[in-house]
């Protein structure tokens, strides 16, 4: 990062804050809260001064150590059911899968690095649903194959870009901003 704190941050500045956060959580140097707490702040800061106090009491992470689970990460449901709901740390490209079984991703309250992010559904003889926050612009770039592809698209609020892609095989996917057709139990 520069030493300038009025420039603006970038996504690479917000995500070697990370790093170094999680390097702490997993450290036992901060506690879940403070990594959460601290992580969020991190991926809404406008500033390179608002990301300096985050890490000022916690060592440096070399590169090589950059957490791949910022950049890529992978949920898998097989003849099961998982369900992913409340405050956790998404990925930049996330892969979904579900072959007999059902995936509920519930992104309206987890961490998102960065204002982009790519969310890859992949499906067969499933069900798949994503929500995602209410400011999201959602792209819709996958395809469906027997089966019902239900994505609602973009909003004109200034929230994080969700590119969706992927296929389906006999299998239902949604992405929205609702819960009228969710199980989360």
């Amino acid at each position: 990062m520069t030493d300038d704190p009025d420039l603006r941050a970038s996504d690479a500045d917000r995500d070697r804050v990370a790093a170094v956060l999680s390097e702490a959580l997993a450290t036992g140097r901060l506690t879940s809260v403070e990594h959460t707490d601290r992580l969020d702040l991190a991926y809404t800061a406008k500033t390179v001064g608002e990301l300096v106090p985050l890490t000022r009491d916690l060592p440096e992470v070399s590169a090589s150590n950059v957490p791949v689970a910022i950049e890529r990460q992978k949920i898998d449901s097989k003849f099961s059911k998982i369900v992913r709901k409340g405050r956790w740390v998404a990925s930049r490209n996330t892969k979904l899968t579900a072959r007999f079984g059902a995936l509920i991703i519930d992104l309206s309250d987890a961490v998102l690095p960065g204002r982009e992010i790519t969310i890859e559904t992949n499906a067969w003889f499933s069900k798949l649903i994503v929500r995602v926050p209410d400011n999201a612009h959602v792209i819709d770039e996958g395809g469906s194959t027997f089966g019902k592809r239900n994505v609602t698209g973009g909003s004109h609020a200034d929230g994080p870009l969700i590119r969706v892609t992927g296929r389906s095989v006999f299998s239902k996917v949604i992405v929205s901003r609702g819960k009228d057709d969710w199980n989360l139990h």
